[in-house]
């Protein structure tokens, strides 16, 4: 059975690793270290952890200065504001100028639950995939946040990551490598392609199983990194299904589903399904009932899974 972790707490556990192996990291934070876990970094390198306060957008420009001065960034806050109250100066002071940059936000998904509509990051994916150099990420559970914050810290260049607030299962192996762009085919199948990217991999699992008890042979994809797509692994399981399924926590609109779509448009004539939020705010609640009313579940991609193997 595997284990339910929350993946910035892992966060926090890279970080510490790096700040004993890399001196060139600096950690930022906007108020949050308790909640983001940069705090792990602050206890064994305070010397190199900076508390920006309540001030996301200076936050963007001290991290790209710092950049300027040779150093590797992290610079962390809830996904909201790392991404919409800063946009401008990400666009025009880390992803412009190519900095190296890392901005590594937490509570994202409609999961961040009682907090509501106001902290729920349904867009972030959208906003940061639309600009130019930046890399997204969105990994699949603790483990591999882990091994995507060690890429990160080797790759030269603006990144994006986003992380749930809650503990959700480990579905990849405690060792698991990370390479930026690269998909990993979790299951193989024939008959449908789900691909997910955060906890709707480990929701992709399930569906598949489920989906195998009623005959239906689903391929699963773990799609960390949404941009850049790994177009090679959409292709080869595709030409094998025939049909897709895309799972996320976000909306349809410009993230994973949307990156998928423009696609296969181009390249090929297959059904596609778009499970996440459909054009509208979260809402306060239990983590299991929203997930449920906006139809992020299990059943939900295996009622996407028959809808798109009726198409072909």
């Amino acid at each position: 059975m595997s284990k339910r972790l929350a993946q910035r707490a892992y966060y926090g556990k890279a970080l510490v690793e790096l700040a004993k192996t890399r001196k060139d990291v600096v950690v930022l934070d906007a108020d949050l270290a308790g909640s983001t876990k940069t705090s792990d970094f602050k206890k064994v390198a305070p010397e190199r952890f900076i508390e920006v306060g309540i001030a996301e957008q200076n936050m963007t420009g001290i991290a790209s200065g710092l950049a300027a001065s040779g150093k590797t960034v992290f610079a962390s806050t809830f996904a909201v504001f790392a991404t919409g109250r800063c946009w401008e100066q990400i666009r025009l002071s880390i992803a412009y100028p190519k900095m190296n940059v890392k901005i590594v936000a937490t509570h994202c998904g409609i999961s961040v639950g009682a907090d509501g509509a106001s902290h729920q990051a349904l867009e972030d994916m959208a906003i940061m995939r639309a600009l130019p150099n930046m890399v997204v990420i969105s990994p699949a559970d603790a483990y591999e946040a882990y091994a995507a914050v060690m890429a990160m810290a080797d790759y030269k260049g603006p990144c994006y990551m986003r992380m749930g607030r809650s503990d959700f299962p480990t579905i990849m192996p405690e060792d698991v490598k990370f390479t930026i762009g690269k998909a990993t085919v979790l299951r193989e199948g024939k008959d449908v392609t789900l691909i997910g990217t955060g906890q709707m991999v480990s929701s992709c699992m399930d569906a598949a199983e489920v989906l195998f008890k009623e005959g239906i042979s689903a391929e699963v994809i773990n799609m960390s990194t949404i941009k850049p797509l790994d177009t090679v692994a959409i292709a080869k399981s595709v030409e094998k299904t025939g049909c897709v399924v895309t799972a996320e926590e976000h909306s349809i609109i410009g993230g994973l589903g949307s990156a998928v779509a423009e696609y296969l448009s181009e390249d090929f004539n297959a059904p596609l399904t778009r499970i996440g939020t459909k054009d509208e705010f979260g809402e306060s609640g239990e983590v299991d009932i929203l997930l449920k009313e906006y139809g992020l579940t299990a059943n939900d991609i295996v009622s996407a899974a028959k809808k798109s193997i009726s198409k072909k």
